[in-house]
C-alpha cells in the first residue's frame, strides 16, 4: 500500500487505539483514520467493524465518545474510524456545516468543485479497506455501522457493495436523503440535478430496489431533534416492503448525541460479532 504514518498509539482495554495518516489516491490528499485493535488481535487476525461518522465529525469523535472500544475488546472485533471527507487548503469547502469538508456523504462527487477530492465511497470501500487489510491483523469479514450521515453511509455502502460487508447496523441514519434537506442539497452539489442518480445513494430506496442479504439493526431516538430530516419511517416502510429481516428500534427519550450512541453501542457490537464470527 501507499505510505502510512503512525500519529499515535495508546493501550486501551488490553488492545491498541491508534491514529494514522496516509496519502490517499482516491481523495488526492492525506487522510487521517483511527483503528482499534482488541487484545485478541495479538493472537491472530480478527473481524473488523467500520464506524462511519456524521456531519462535522472527524475520525476522532466516535473514537473518543461512542465507547465502542470496551465492547470491541469484549467481543474481539477491530474497529475502523475513517474521516468524513477530504480536508486541506486545496480542497473545496462551503460555509455551511452540512456541505463540503466534514460532510462528504460517502459518495463519489461528479460535479465541480467537488469531483477532484470528494470520493468518499471509493475511499472507504476500496482504498482504506485495502490499506487496513494490508497493514493490520484483520480478516476479510467486515461489518459496517455509523451515525446520522454515517448511518446513511453504512446502509448505502453495504447495499451497494454486499460482497464486502457481512453485517450491517446504523444509529439514527439519514434514512431517506432524496426526500430530505439532509440529502437533496448535498446530492445536488455532489452528483448533480438528476434525481435518478440520487436513488442509488438513498437507503430506503436502495432497500426496495436491491434489498439486503442479511438482517439490519437500526436504533433511533424519539427525542432526536433531527427526526424530520432523518425519516426513519421511510426505512421502516422499506424494511417491511422488501421483507428485510431485522429490527428498527425507536428509543423513547433519546436525542441525536453520542450519549444515545454510547447507550446502544454494546448492542451493535454484539450484533456484528454474532454475524462476523458465526
Amino acid at each position: 500500500g501507499r505510505p502510512m504514518q503512525t500519529l499515535s498509539e495508546s493501550r486501551m482495554f488490553g488492545g491498541i487505539q491508534g491514529v494514522y495518516s496516509h496519502e490517499s489516491a482516491a481523495c488526492g490528499v492525506p487522510m487521517t483514520f483511527a483503528v482499534y485493535l482488541p487484545p485478541q488481535a495479538s493472537r491472530g487476525p480478527v473481524p473488523c467493524l467500520w464506524y462511519l461518522s456524521g456531519l462535522t465529525c472527524t475520525h476522532e469523535n466516535a473514537m473518543t465518545k461512542a465507547g465502542l472500544q470496551a465492547h470491541a475488546a469484549e467481543f474481539g472485533l477491530a474497529l475502523v474510524f475513517p474521516d468524513t471527507s477530504p480536508r486541506g487548503d486545496g480542497v473545496a469547502n462551503d460555509a455551511a456545516y452540512d456541505l463540503g469538508q466534514g460532510a462528504g456523504f460517502y459518495v463519489d462527487a461528479t460535479e465541480a468543485p467537488w469531483a477532484p477530492h470528494f470520493r468518499m465511497e471509493d475511499y472507504v470501500v476500496r482504498e482504506l479497506r485495502q490499506l487496513v487489510q494490508a497493514r493490520f491483523p484483520v480478516t476479510d469479514r467486515h461489518g459496517i455501522t455509523g451515525h446520522s450521515m454515517g448511518g446513511h453511509g453504512a446502509l448505502t455502502l453495504a447495499m451497494r457493495h454486499p460482497e464486502l460487508y457481512a453485517s450491517l447496523s446504523a444509529f439514527a441514519p439519514i434514512a431517506h436523503p432524496a426526500a430530505s434537506d439532509w440529502g437533496r442539497k448535498q446530492f445536488t452539489a455532489y452528483l448533480g440535478t438528476d434525481e435518478a442518480l440520487w436513488q442509488e445513494h438513498d437507503a430506503s430506496l436502495l432497500l426496495q430496489s436491491r434489498g439486503w442479504k442479511g438482517e439490519i439493526l437500526v436504533d433511533q431516538g424519539l427525542s432526536d431533534q433531527f427526526l424530520d430530516l432523518l425519516k426513519p419511517e421511510a426505512l421502516a416502510s422499506a424494511m417491511a416492503a422488501s421483507r428485510t429481516a431485522g429490527e428498527l428500534r425507536l428509543q423513547a427519550g433519546y436525542d441525536h448525541s453520542y450519549n444515545f450512541v454510547a447507550t446502544f453501542a454494546r448492542d451493535h457490537v454484539a450484533w456484528h460479532a454474532e454475524r462476523l464470527k458465526g
